[in-house]
């Protein structure tokens, strides 16, 4: 495992991905379908923490105040990503592929109604 002082580049995301998805794997409770389905859901606990971040940090639970930072807004989101890359590799070996293929489309694809 990485320590936080390790340099990243773009180029280890997969193999992070990959390193995170057997880390997982290995510890895992459930597996089979039900392990997919719930690293999937994991996704919503993961949002809704996105969720809690922004409304910390707008103050807007007035039983609560200001908790959160913008900071912690842009690690949640972080979490969002790199929990959804672990789910898509649960579900196939491929992912990077399928990830690259779909991001492709979606760049492709016009951002209004086509005339």
């Amino acid at each position: 495992m990485s320590d936080q002082h390790t340099p990243v580049s773009p180029a280890d995301l997969w193999p992070t991905i990959e390193e995170l998805s057997a880390r997982l794997a290995a510890s895992a409770v459930h597996t089979g379908t039900e392990g997919v389905l719930l690293r999937v859901l994991k996704l919503s606990e993961e949002v809704g923490e996105v969720a809690e971040a922004i409304i910390g940090t707008t103050g807007q639970n007035p039983r609560k105040g200001v908790t959160h930072t913008w900071e912690d807004v842009q690690a949640e989101l972080c979490d969002v990503a790199i929990t959804a890359l672990v789910a898509l590799r649960a579900l196939t070996p491929r992912a990077e592929d399928v990830f690259e293929g779909h991001l492709r489309r979606v760049r492709d694809r016009p951002l209004g109604p086509s005339a």
